[in-house]
């Protein structure tokens, strides 16, 4: 939730026809019986600025409903995740464990839910998504703080192996009957791998709540889509890639799913000649700089999709597949290499392309 973001967001299109595609690919999620009817005939939008971001959404409200309704809800669940989840707000709970003194810190129903949540992610993946690594974000200018110095734009090795050991999802010891969790002097807590993806679902059940089953909802890049409109089509996104992808303009179908891109393009600084990615690897304290250019992932949950596609870009090119695989995940690797991009993408991702695509030789 950075007051600023230099990723572009996926762009949200119309009622394509299928010819209209072409060459491009065709992602379609597969479905069991028919979808179930939109609550009316109308489609209304709204869009606004919020977690340093933008967002939009576009549902189909319920008959007699009114749109001022539907932004004040959506406005101040938002504000709710600034107030719960943001370090760049002093008085949010998430800054208050963050400035705490070492010991429990009692924690709210929702803070609790979303933090036991990323460690349990964080478990599955063995720490390549953490929710422990506010620290090295601080101590490489992406945190709150702002950009490092001019003079010294890299940390020394010693302040990072400082940071370090204040570091480590397995290091947060949690007191489950008093909902606490242990500042042990100094750890800090980060959910941007995560928070907005949390944000689109608390949105999406949001939307839900007040009837406008249909929808679909996009904060910084992230989305989801439940339902179809009323002319029955799905809600059609276009996945956004990196410059020079080998990869075909993408378009899918979100029909109850959510997608979420990580990339090291995304937001990163320049020092002699090598570029610093926002995304850190906890293992070693560093941005990531394994070869991964991009991965985007498919889920029911988009806080599910957010965290996953950053544990498999710091995982890396073979291990991230190699998880990916293992978990049946639907998720397309953009991999840098001497000769240029190149795409590769699980068995899950090709079953949702259209008859005419062929396997990835590296799925």
């Amino acid at each position: 939730m950075k007051r600023s973001s230099s990723a572009p967001s996926p762009v949200i299109i119309g009622d394509p026809v299928a010819n209209d595609f072409g060459e491009n690919r065709v992602l379609i999620p597969p479905v069991e019986g028919g979808p179930e009817r939109p609550p009316s005939d109308m489609v209304w939008s709204l869009d606004g600025l919020s977690m340093g971001t933008s967002w939009q959404v576009r549902f189909v409200p319920p008959p007699a409903s009114d749109l001022q309704t539907f932004r004040a809800a959506i406005e101040a669940e938002l504000d709710t995740v600034i107030a719960l989840f943001s370090p760049w707000v002093d008085h949010s709970e998430i800054s208050r464990f963050n400035n705490a003194d070492t010991g429990f810190v009692p924690l709210s129903e929702q803070f609790w839910s979303l933090l036991t949540a990323s460690l349990d992610l964080a478990d599955d993946v063995n720490g390549a998504v953490d929710p422990t690594l506010g620290a090295l974000v601080d101590l490489w200018g992406f945190g709150p703080q702002g950009p490092r110095p001019s003079l010294l734009p890299v940390p020394l090795e010693t302040d990072i192996a400082e940071a370090l050991k204040v570091s480590g999802w397995n290091r947060l010891r949690l007191n489950r009957d008093e909902r606490s969790a242990l500042q042990a002097g100094n750890m800090k807590l980060d959910f941007s791998g995560i928070a907005k993806g949390h944000a689109v679902d608390r949105i999406s059940d949001l939307l839900t709540r007040l009837g406008a089953t249909s929808h679909l909802v996009e904060i910084g890049g992230e989305l989801k889509g439940r339902g179809v409109k009323p002319d029955a089509q799905p809600w059609w996104v276009e996945i956004e890639t990196v410059e020079n992808s080998p990869a075909p303009r993408t378009v899918c179908a979100l029909y109850d799913l959510a997608v979420a891109t990580s990339g090291d393009w995304r937001k990163s600084f320049s020092h002699n000649g090598k570029n610093y990615s926002h995304t850190i690897d906890g293992s070693t304290g560093y941005p990531v700089n394994n070869g991964v250019a991009q991965v985007t992932v498919f889920e029911a949950s988009a806080m599910r999709a957010d965290a996953l596609a950053t544990a498999l870009t710091v995982l890396g090119p073979n291990d991230g597949l190699d998880l990916a695989r293992a978990m049946n995940l639907c998720a397309h690797f953009l991999i840098r290499t001497e000769d240029g991009l190149r795409e590769a993408y699980t068995p899950a991702y090709a079953a949702m392309m259209d008859d005419e695509a062929t396997a990835s030789p590296d799925q």
